[in-house]
């Protein structure tokens, strides 16, 4: 019995000093789960991106230059060679794209266009009166310097008004982005169409010797989600969408509000299916009407 009274204390003073050594597995700092999250949403965010559908039944066929699919990690679109110009552009917007890096600036031709066709060059639009209008906005992809560059490849710009680029479409965006800071996911196709805008240099068919075709109308469907997953699924008839469409000219008002219409009137401007992954019943119901929520 003595030699078991002195051994209990010895066992006791062992495991207290094991438990006060152990270490814990340290918690991920939120950096770290942000990392993880945006890496999980890169793996996905190809296919993310058209989740909402193929407006156009874009292909990766060289034969179909008016209708070519090109697909990235940052957003998806239809491209037309002869135009110069993307048709449309689909992103998905959730806050792991968002982050603190600034804008690269770095404006280029994009090489990953088939070979043989004219790569529209930065220098392109110079002296032309119109800004390069980006589809996908950089504000829309500031979480890597990687995502941010690619936004400023030339396949992503339109000729586009500058107080159209900078004041109407500037505060549209900024609204989207609002959007995802209250807790929504967006799914965001912006498109153009027609010929001929007005930039600060007068009216203009085409820039840069006629390699690049000037649109005359600019529009944009904006799915508004909040955060979740099987996306698709959880559109419903009173899912909110936005649809914007306006002219491509230099006295366009800063109120992206008042251009508000239907996504219906859109894809008979364009005979694009816009959502074409959504339900039939249900895109009815919701490319029927002009929203009328709030705009700041």
């Amino acid at each position: 019995m003595k030699k078991l009274f002195y051994q209990v204390p010895f066992l006791i003073l062992i495991s207290l000093i094991v438990v006060s050594c152990k270490k814990e597995s340290p918690e991920p700092t939120q950096s770290q789960t942000s990392n993880d999250v945006h890496n999980t949403t890169n793996l996905r965010s190809s296919a993310d991106n058209l989740a909402m559908g193929n407006p156009s039944g874009a292909v990766t066929n060289t034969s179909n230059y008016s209708n070519y699919l090109m697909v990235k990690t940052q957003y998806s679109m239809s491209y037309h060679r002869d135009r110069g110009t993307p048709n449309w552009v689909s992103w998905h917007l959730d806050n792991t794209w968002l982050g603190s890096t600034p804008r690269q600036d770095d404006f280029r031709a994009d090489a990953t266009l088939p070979s043989g066709w004219y790569r529209v060059a930065n220098t392109d639009y110079s002296g032309s009166g119109f800004d390069r209008g980006h589809n996908c906005p950089s504000g829309d992809r500031t979480y890597s310097v990687s995502d941010n560059s690619t936004t400023f490849l030339m396949t992503n710009m339109i000729p586009q008004a500058p107080n159209n680029n900078q004041q109407t479409w500037a505060n549209l965006e900024n609204y989207c982005r609002t959007l995802v800071n209250q807790g929504n996911e967006l799914y965001i196709i912006m498109g153009s169409y027609g010929t001929g805008g007005t930039g600060s240099n007068g009216t203009f068919n085409t820039i840069a010797g006629g390699k690049v075709t000037v649109p005359n109308r600019i529009w944009k469907v904006i799915l508004v989600l909040p955060q979740g997953t099987n996306d698709v699924s959880r559109v419903t008839s009173s899912t909110r969408v936005i649809a914007i469409n306006t002219p491509n000219n230099n006295s366009i008002s800063a109120s992206w509000g008042s251009y508000r219409t239907t996504v219906d009137a859109i894809e008979s401007a364009t005979g694009y299916n816009i959502l074409s992954n959504v339900s039939a019943s249900i895109q009815s119901a919701i490319e029927s009407k002009v929203d009328n929520g709030p705009t700041q």
